[in-house]
């Protein structure tokens, strides 16, 4: 009867391990799938992100016209060149914020360290 209820206990501690490791399985899984779904939402969000800049200026809210807009991309988005000024533009959706580039960029602007510089090949 001893032999039969070890064996008994020794078979459920069996079955237990096997189904804890299944389960640890099951979540490093779940796990990869959950780090590969962020990355794509990341991705994403920065798709949408490079497709909004190339309409915002052709958007009724675009205070400026956009034949003086000229897009740039990187660091960034674009210029506005217009009749009596120059505007350095960059558009954010969502929550996005500047890069310490760009900051520095709007920085540089506000300080008016900005220069005119002309080179002539010879």
């Amino acid at each position: 009867m001893v032999d039969f209820v070890f064996a008994a206990v020794l078979f459920i501690a069996g079955l237990l391990l096997f189904f804890v490791l299944f389960l640890l399985s099951r979540l490093k899984l779940l796990e990869q799938h959950l780090e590969e779904t962020r990355f794509s939402k990341s991705s994403m969000s920065v798709k949408y992100g490079k497709m909004t800049e190339q309409f915002i200026p052709f958007t009724k809210d675009f205070p400026f016209n956009p034949e003086e807009f000229r897009f740039l991309g990187n660091p960034v988005d674009g210029i506005v060149f217009s009749e009596d000024k120059i505007v350095f533009a960059e558009f954010k959706t969502a929550s996005s914020q500047l890069s310490r580039k760009q900051k520095n960029i709007r920085d540089l602007v506000n300080a008016k360290k900005v220069e005119w510089f002309e080179y002539q090949m010879k």
